[in-house]
């Protein structure tokens, strides 16, 4: 999977969520669907923060490599 993959997947998972919350938010919704709907929103969370965490590992070691700008030169 190429990043460009991963940074759809990312954005694809917050736009489910976002849709999930909505619909969470309904007065119309019964117990059962809400329990579903919030399982699958737990795995879509779940999901990305694994992948924003990948992330910050990557940036870490950027930085840690010295591969980064020095920013304190004040």
């Amino acid at each position: 999977m190429t990043k460009e993959d991963k940074k759809i997947d990312f954005e694809s998972s917050l736009k489910e969520l976002e849709k999930i919350v909505a619909k969470l938010e309904d007065d119309d919704i019964n117990l059962e669907d809400s329990v579903k709907s919030f399982e699958k929103g737990m795995t879509l969370v779940k999901e990305c923060q694994k992948q924003l965490q990948s992330a910050e590992l990557k940036i870490k070691k950027l930085l840690d490599d010295g591969s980064s700008i020095e920013t304190n030169n004040s």
